[in-house]
């Protein structure tokens, strides 16, 4: 994984750094493991002042995979996905969608929760395709532009503790993102023994 981020940061000195970027973001929403936030980043801090137009091709690019997902999940349906996640994740993120629908598909996009697994299952599932692209385009937009927003408002003032902190930085944000799939498998763990949800716990009280 760390080869891997070392590929990744390294475009941002290419000239195709934002064809590069967006091309990340892209596979990222349904088959690549690193997210495009560690280029975006490292590419924003160079020149804070694009760092808005970054936010937007790395929007666009995820929101693009996103929907390239959806239509793998459609097409392969759940031999695919049995495939490539275990079985209680599959039953998890099946449930999640039945019990909050589209908002499932929100914190997926916003939150360090793998946003690939929600497009593949969403396709494969049937959920609405134009709900599942308004959501993604929301949450997706929101999480990319708060890191944009937050280089180019202190970007000079944060860069030197960024690039000399980079690497833990970079280590932060992978155990955030394995932090995503534990949550998705304690989550599967509370669904299996029939925890009681909280929002229905308080109605019916």
């Amino acid at each position: 994984m760390g080869g891997l981020v070392d590929w990744v940061v390294g475009w941002s000195q290419s000239p195709s750094g934002m064809v590069a970027l967006f091309a990340i973001a892209f596979a990222e929403s349904s088959f690549f493991p690193i997210p495009p936030d560690v280029l975006l980043i490292t590419m924003a801090l160079i020149e804070p002042e694009t760092a808005f137009i970054l936010a937007l091709i790395c929007s666009a690019g995820s929101l693009l995979g996103g929907m390239f997902g959806y239509m793998i999940g459609w097409l392969g349906g759940r031999p695919l996905l049995h495939r490539i996640f275990a079985e209680r994740k599959i039953a998890m993120v099946k449930q999640a969608y039945e019990k909050y629908e589209t908002w499932a598909i929100a914190i997926a996009g916003f939150t360090p929760i793998p946003y690939k697994v929600f497009t593949l299952s969403a396709g494969t599932f049937g959920i609405p395709f134009r709900p599942f692209v308004v959501v993604s385009a929301a949450s997706r937009s929101a999480r990319f532009f708060l890191v944009a927003g937050f280089i180019y408002l202190w970007g000079e003032s944060v860069r030197d503790f960024l690039v000399k902190y980079f690497n833990w930085f970079t280590l932060l944000f992978m155990v955030l993102l394995i932090g995503g799939f534990v949550l998705l498998r304690l989550a599967a763990g509370r669904t299996k023994h029939g925890a009681v949800d909280p929002v229905e716990e308080s109605v019916e009280d």
